[in-house]
């Protein structure tokens, strides 16, 4: 649970309460007067209008400015510090790195449970919400292999396979929650239990709504865009032709990430959407290390070396982890980590050496990158 909000934050979630979740009116306020801080000032909020912004969005900043309107605004902060263990937004060195190269990323993610595993190697699990006992055992399986060779699974807590993902990834306690609600909330209900236990199992439910939003049609391809820009890859276990989990592939597509989709029998109507995917060009699997070798990571060889690092939780030391979110699965010459960390040459080289001997950090070919898990 938070214990308060800085000005930023609070600037933050207050525009992102004006504006009721709208990204562009968010990031047109944000270039026009130069900082959220600026925007809600009050000589700037009675600015707002010459920015051509929704009327709604109008009509909520005039309600803002009144003694019922902050009486309201007041509970809603109430609800995000108790529904909240952390906020994060793009400049906060906890704020995903997969998630920056793109436009559309939350400006505000509201999380619960284990910080840290937003910045882990994640790999998608999606399907149907009504799935046949086949398609729901795929789902169970690939994600207790894919999570025992450490990577996280992330999925969007709704029922049938996105419910048997996050179930066979706790085996291993590695799985995250993208959530088309506020975190006050779950939905659909009979989940309540497993979003505790994700919380609890040193996993992460996250969410871009604000407490109080119900589960609308129109947040879930929302949620979907961030279920697959945090991931590697996103795997289709299972889909009918007209299944949500194909937005979140075509979310995939878009964001250059890898597809992969789980064939069934040719008649099954369960299984159209995946042969679909499959025809468009998405990579078929029948074994989940199928999908480690496609996604050829150097990281691979470091968790076979290191068999104790497939139980052994995440714990990253508080002055390693802005480095630590600077490096990637691909890697970078110490050059550019210079650049980006603003350091100097020797406290960069200590640190990577700290990271090296946790097992968080590995050097291939002059190339630094990060590890799956530590040892």
């Amino acid at each position: 649970m938070l214990s308060g909000f800085s000005a930023r934050q609070l600037a933050s979630v207050s525009v992102w309460y004006l504006v009721q979740h709208s990204l562009s009116s968010f990031a047109k306020l944000q270039h026009y007067f130069g900082s959220l801080e600026e925007a809600c000032t009050p000589a700037n909020l009675a600015r707002w209008s010459d920015l051509a912004l929704h009327a709604s969005h109008l009509q909520r900043v005039k309600q803002f400015q009144s003694i019922a309107g902050q009486q309201e605004f007041e509970q809603l902060l109430q609800k995000v510090l108790d529904s909240s263990d952390f906020i994060l937004m793009p400049e906060d060195p906890g704020y995903p790195q997969q998630l920056k190269p793109y436009a559309d990323k939350p400006p505000l993610l509201f999380g619960q449970g284990n910080l840290q595993s937003l910045s882990q190697a994640q790999i998608a699990i999606v399907g149907s919400r009504k799935p046949s006992p086949h398609g729901r055992q795929v789902a169970y399986d690939f994600a207790y292999y894919l999570s025992e060779q450490g990577f996280y699974i992330v999925s969007g807590l709704a029922e049938g396979i996105d419910t048997a993902a996050h179930q066979g990834a706790l085996c291993h306690q590695r799985t995250i929650a993208v959530i088309g609600t506020g975190l006050d909330q779950t939905y659909p209900r009979q989940n309540s239990g497993l979003q505790q236990q994700i919380v609890q199992q040193s996993g992460a439910v996250i969410s871009e709504f604000l407490p109080g939003t119900k589960p609308l049609q129109h947040n879930f391809p929302r949620r979907n865009r961030i279920v697959s820009a945090l991931s590697l890859g996103v795997v289709v276990a299972e889909a009918a032709l007209k299944s949500g989990s194909l937005i979140t592939a075509q979310a995939a597509a878009e964001q250059g990430k890898s597809i992969f989709a789980v064939p069934g029998h040719i008649y099954s109507e369960h299984h159209r959407g995946c042969h679909q995917l499959i025809r468009e060009g998405a990579i078929l699997v029948d074994h989940p290390e199928q999908i480690i070798e496609d996604l050829a990571l150097p990281t691979q060889w470091q968790l076979q070396q290191s068999p104790i690092a497939k139980t052994t939780s995440l714990n990253i030391p508080a002055h390693l982890y802005p480095l630590y979110q600077q490096l990637d699965w691909v890697g970078q010459e110490i050059d550019q980590l210079l650049l980006n960390t603003q350091t100097s040459i020797a406290e960069l080289t200590s640190q990577l050496m700290e990271l090296e001997l946790m097992g968080l950090c590995m050097q291939q070919a002059g190339l630094y990158l990060r590890c799956r898990t530590g040892q």
